[in-house]
């Protein structure tokens, strides 16, 4: 179905459209215009198309037709490229998936996220923060510390493909190389290939789980010696591997000094084989703050290491806290910002932080331990549900810190005024839930005082964002 979709799609004619702005997912926005080229029956239709810039005259092709708008990709910039179109960084920029901005210079890229996130806010309510903060900027290559790349052995070509996925597509993209991922995986694409295709058992490879820590070279607090190995992979296989295929992974693994797991059914199923004693951990470091974590590979942590500590540091320099103050943290995952919040509030300061998942919560001790931090506290508790009776929730906070998923934390909202906090950041990964957040917290008597953005993910519409809320 996919081959005749595409077939289908070459057999559409070039169409020449003027592009007039930029969705929120960075697409040129161009209108039918009854011109030459264009049926008159679709015009004033609106069209999004990929890779084109405001004010360029591109020609595209139509792939994807709807009742009120059409999608397409731009072929050609015909008359009047934008001063912010650059050469991608990438050679497979356009087919895989993983990038949709290579195409825009990354300080166009930043504006736009900035433009994104104020279009938003002015949608929900006409709200804008009283100042808007310079925004935090990323490495523009070599950033991504996580990645699940797909496996698939083609024997009719006798080749393997490990990738991300097509656009718009199930279709693996056939890397060499991946100029957003961190070095030590996205330049070892091609030799991850030819470890795989020596395999007895290539066919059964489906997906490579890739994670990154820091290096370390001290010690733990309970005085025993950290691995330093910072790269993990996790090889999903469908049927048990043969020994010698093991053997050779296992080779691969010493040679590049790598952990190296298994996965041959679900998570629970992941275990480490290049040291079957040590833990499954990786470790980073907040060096602003004297902190190191402890995280599975299959924890949940941001994968851009420089603008993680850049953006932790400005989140606790926004609540301004002083020594003694209490702060709850919401949505904590394993105490990303809890122990750096904790440091702020110092010994005699309390930090509780809260999290859905109990794995998560418990990753939180370990790491409060690992720092021999004493004032922090973890709760597990699904915080789309009513809390209230919970006694921590019973308590007041000087000042809270949000970091909720992409549904954003609705429900959490109206119960944030019984807190009695004078003080709110709120870290988001979607313009569109912080902007209706923002609202309800307005209705609740929080002013918006400073917002901006932060390159997490540079070449990808993906708009992280920060904002403080202070009571009227």
């Amino acid at each position: 179905m996919r081959r005749k979709q595409r077939e289908k799609q070459r057999q559409q004619p070039s169409l020449t459209f003027n592009i007039e702005a930029l969705s929120h997912e960075g697409r040129g926005i161009s209108h039918y215009a009854t011109q030459e080229g264009h049926p008159i029956d679709k015009t004033g239709k609106k069209v999004f198309v990929a890779f084109a810039l405001p004010g360029e005259t591109v020609n595209a092709q139509v792939h994807e037709t709807h009742k009120k708008y059409e999608e397409a990709d731009c072929e050609m910039v015909l008359a009047n490229p934008s001063p912010d179109r650059i050469e991608p960084v990438c050679p497979h920029f356009g087919i895989c998936g993983g990038c949709s901005l290579q195409h825009m210079h990354p300080d166009a890229q930043i504006r736009f996220k900035h433009d994104v996130l104020a279009s938003h806010f002015q949608h929900f309510g006409g709200l804008e923060p009283e100042q808007w903060l310079p925004p935090l900027r990323s490495t523009r290559t070599d950033y991504r510390r996580k990645a699940r790349l797909g496996v698939r052995w083609v024997a009719k070509k006798d080749r393997m493909l490990v990738g991300f996925r097509e656009r718009k597509s199930s279709y693996l993209t056939d890397l060499n190389v991946c100029k957003v991922l961190d070095a030590q995986i996205g330049e070892r694409l091609e030799q991850l290939k030819q470890l795989l295709i020596g395999l007895a058992g290539r066919e059964n490879i489906s997906q490579l789980e890739m994670a990154i820590g820091d290096e370390i070279a001290n010690v733990t607090a309970d005085g025993q010696a950290i691995d330093n190995k910072s790269v993990a992979m996790i090889v999903r296989h469908l049927k048990p591997l043969i020994d010698s295929d093991v053997q050779q992974l296992l080779a691969f693994a010493h040679e590049v000094n790598w952990q190296l797991y298994l996965q041959p059914e679900g998570y629970d199923s992941v275990h480490r084989i290049d040291q079957p004693d040590a833990p499954m951990r990786l470790y980073y470091e907040l060096p602003d703050f004297n902190v190191r974590f402890a995280f599975s590979p299959l924890d949940f942590t941001q994968v851009n290491r420089d603008m993680n500590r850049q953006m932790v540091t400005l989140a606790c320099d926004l609540l301004d806290l002083k020594q003694g103050e209490r702060v709850l943290d919401l949505f904590c995952g394993l105490g990303n910002f809890s122990l750096p919040l904790a440091r702020r509030v110092g010994p005699s300061g309390q930090v509780v932080a809260v999290e859905g998942s109990s794995e998560m919560v418990a990753r939180g001790f370990e790491n409060a331990a690992l720092n021999g931090m004493n004032n922090l506290e973890f709760y597990a508790q699904d915080l789309t549900k009513d809390f209230s009776y919970q006694p921590w929730a019973a308590q007041g906070f000087d000042a809270l810190l949000i970091d909720p998923p992409r549904s954003g934390a609705e429900e959490v909202m109206h119960y944030l005024p019984k807190f009695n906090a004078r003080r709110i950041v709120y870290v988001s990964c979607n313009p569109a839930t912080l902007a209706r957040d923002a609202g309800i917290l307005a209705q609740s008597g929080y002013r918006m005082k400073k917002a901006g953005v932060m390159d997490m993910f540079t070449h990808t519409g993906h708009v992280e964002s920060i904002a403080l809320f202070e009571k009227s």
